[in-house]
């Protein structure tokens, strides 16, 4: 099989060929329609998450349909799952057992422990695999699985906010700016400063306000999802979310957060984190989803244009996704 393959932080992926792996028991191996290019892959390959499992295929948000399954694996093959981010826990720590294995010590993650969808085949643990509907194509739902996914945990963390406001509006907000609209809420998108394409964007997805991210919001805030991974904006956020609101960091990396006053976090805010997702997550996501009409944006990339794809991305040049195709 062909794959992109990242074998030294901060050096350009590299396709090569490989041997089709084969799944053990309770692995299925997936042939993949499509991956998502997510901004957890640019941090892998700038070094600024440590201990990647080198040489190793990038990739976390992946559409496809099951190749083989191992024994004891409940899937067949033809049929169409997604594999996650999560990739792999030990399902027996006190995390594990409260329903949180996205906190288990242990875990493993896709593309970053385990190898990738930046391929034409990836494996994955069946447990932690997810069976997607047949709706939509592989490359309209691959950011689904990420972006999708911890932009729709970030929303749950943020409570029933009318107000809501998007800090970074790529490829989770356009998908959870939808939803919110959909289910009844005020959407405000906070952008790069002079991007208004992007503004434009939000406003074309419902969004009642865009803006520049450093400007003021228009009305204060019930609660802030930050996408962006820019630590400035968690001052900022707070600034302008009313008393008794909550701000939710929603990458897994972020810039440092420069010193503020406590004034800012005074008044029952509550600032917090969200850390990767469950398997319980990716089950009432797309629950959430037969109910709503979402429209993913996406621009698809052939599979060995992987590095055009990460730099569009870093660039900020895309509207939504970017979205690999073997």
């Amino acid at each position: 099989m062909q794959a992109m393959v990242l074998e030294a932080p901060r050096t350009p992926l590299r396709l090569v060929q490989r041997p089709r792996p084969r799944p053990g028991p309770g692995w299925i191996l997936v042939r993949v329609g499509a991956c998502g290019v997510c901004r957890t892959d640019l941090h892998i390959l700038d070094g600024e998450l440590a201990g990647p499992s080198l040489p190793l295929v990038l990739g976390h948000e992946i559409v496809g349909r099951v190749a083989e399954a191992g024994p004891g694996a409940p899937f067949e093959p033809g049929q169409r799952v997604g594999i996650p981010w999560l990739g792999g826990a030990c399902l027996a720590c006190p995390a594990c057992a409260a329903g949180r294995e996205n906190l288990c010590d242990a875990a493993r993650f896709t593309g970053y422990h385990l190898d990738g969808g930046y391929a034409e085949y990836a494996l994955a643990d069946a447990r932690f695999a997810l069976p997607l509907p047949e709706r939509a194509t592989d490359v309209a739902d691959a950011p689904l699985l990420c972006a999708g996914l911890i932009g729709h945990r970030a929303y749950r963390m943020a409570g029933p906010a009318r107000r809501l406001g998007l800090y970074g509006f790529g490829a989770a907000a356009h998908i959870i700016a939808q939803v919110a609209v959909q289910e009844g809420r005020e959407v405000f998108a906070f952008t790069r400063p002079g991007d208004a394409a992007g503004q434009a964007f939000a406003r074309s997805l419902g969004a009642a306000w865009a803006g520049d991210s450093t400007a003021a919001a228009p009305e204060p805030l019930d609660a802030a999802l930050i996408f962006a991974p820019a630590g400035a904006l968690v001052p900022a956020a707070l600034a302008a979310t009313a008393k008794g609101g909550t701000v939710v960091c929603a990458g897994i990396h972020m810039s440092d957060i420069p010193a503020f006053p406590y004034r800012l976090l005074w008044g029952e805010r509550v600032l917090r984190s969200v850390a990767n997702l469950t398997r319980q997550d990716g089950r009432d996501f797309f629950e959430r989803l037969g109910r709503l009409s979402i429209r993913t944006s996406v621009t698809a990339f052939p599979l060995g244009d992987a590095n055009q794809a990460l730099q569009r991305l870093r660039e900020g040049a895309l509207e939504g996704a970017a979205v690999l195709v073997p």
